[in-house]
C-alpha cells in the first residue's frame, strides 16, 4: 500500500496531490499507531516488519521534498523508529543514499514525463 500511495504523491498535483498526501498520512499513523511507544515493530528487537519496512522510508526524503510535506511532523513516533533503524549497520549500509535516491526519481518523473 506504501508503494502505490507513494507512487500516487509524485505523480499527481494539486487537489489530487493534496488528496494523496491525507491518504499517504493515514497510512503511516496505521503504522505509527501499531508501533506505539515500543523500540520496534516487534517490541523490544529489530525484526522481520523492521526490515520489511525500511526501504520504503528510506523515500520518505523524496516525498517531502516533491510534495512540499513534512512526515516528521505529522509522525514523529515513525521518524524515531527509522533514526533508530538506520543506526544499524544492516540497515544503512543497504539503503541508497538520500540525494542519489532524489536523483533518481528526477529520472523516474522525466521517464514518466512528469515535470
Amino acid at each position: 500500500m506504501l508503494h502505490l500511495l507513494g507512487g500516487k504523491l509524485w505523480r499527481t498535483k494539486g487537489e489530487e496531490q493534496e488528496a494523496s498526501k491525507k491518504e499517504y498520512l493515514e497510512c503511516l499513523k496505521l503504522l505509527e499507531e501499531e508501533l506505539g511507544d515500543k523500540p520496534y515493530f516487534g517490541g523490544e528487537n529489530f525484526g522481520f516488519v523492521d526490515l520489511t519496512l525500511m526501504p520504503y522510508f528510506s523515500w520518505l526524503h523524496v516525498f517531502e521534498i516533491a510534495t512540499n510535506f513534512n512526515v516528521e511532523i505529522e509522525r514523529p513516533k515513525l521518524i524515531t523508529w527509522s533514526k533508530r533503524c538506520m543506526e544499524r549497520d544492516s540497515v544503512s549500509t543497504s539503503l541508497p543514499d538520500h540525494q542519489k535516491l532524489y536523483d533518481f526519481f528526477l529520472q523516474l518523473k522525466k521517464w514518466h514525463g512528469i515535470e
